[in-house]
């Protein structure tokens, strides 16, 4: 009877564990909500799983008691990295410091997130790679959310030496790079990039530039940011020239 038990346990965590997955795209459920729900699945499986077998061979429950403290012990020395890993991904899951298809910088590492798996958060990079991160790491690094309002905020900094006036540059280099961005390049449709004086130096000014790209597509942005780079040069170049 309880090897049955068994049988119908494994079944039904195929089932619901299916369910989860199917019922969770009609709901549009974030993937990590799904990861969470089919963790806690296979959570409740193990323990009944545990529970039923111990049943079978009348096995005193103090001797499962006893066995899971030195399982615990074991974990804890052997497998910190991994312990700490699974902690700090529940962690995440549950404070959402982002979700996915965010773009986030962690630390020094940027990248729209793919998917928050337990132990990882997964980037695509822009260097059009996937990059799993230790959620240890995520929970120990300073997170910049570059999401809002569905769009990518992205801002980057390009600077040009005092020789042009603030005036040159706005009006011969910085709009007419940006019109020709948009119109050569077929992004009409996309918000207008700003940009605007963020300080000077001795030997340069600094200008912050602002994209805004649709949330979740970030090979986009990886793409319009060096064509924008491109568009603006050459009307310094243009600027230099004349000059």
């Amino acid at each position: 009877m309880s090897i049955t038990t068994l049988l119908i346990i494994s079944v039904l965590y195929k089932f619901f564990s299916n369910l989860i997955q199917k019922r969770g795209s009609q709901l549009n459920l974030e993937p990590h909500v799904r990861n969470a729900l089919r963790l806690l699945l296979r959570v409740v499986a193990i323990v009944a799983t545990i529970t039923i077998i111990f049943s079978i061979w009348n096995i005193p429950t103090n001797i499962f008691v006893g066995g899971s403290a030195l399982i615990g012990a074991a974990l804890g020395f052997g497998s910190s990295q991994t312990i700490n890993n699974i902690v700090a991904g529940f962690y995440v899951l549950v404070s959402q410091p982002f979700k996915v298809k965010d773009y986030v910088k962690i630390g020094d590492l940027e990248g729209q997130v793919e998917e928050i798996t337990i132990n990882y958060t997964i980037l695509y990079t822009p260097t059009f790679n996937i990059l799993r991160v230790p959620n240890t790491q995520v929970l120990n690094s300073r997170i910049l959310n570059l999401t809002h309002e569905e769009y990518i905020k992205y801002t980057f900094t390009i600077s040009f030496g005092h020789e042009l006036t603030e005036q040159q540059i706005s009006s011969q280099i910085m709009k007419p790079g940006i019109d020709d961005f948009r119109e050569c390049c077929g992004f009409e449709e996309l918000r207008i990039p700003e940009f605007y004086l963020d300080g000077a130096d001795r030997l340069e000014k600094k200008y912050l530039i602002r994209l805004f790209i649709p949330k979740g597509h970030a090979r986009d942005l990886y793409v319009q940011q060096p064509e924008l780079i491109k568009q603006i040069m050459k009307y310094y170049d243009n600027v230099k020239i004349a000059s």
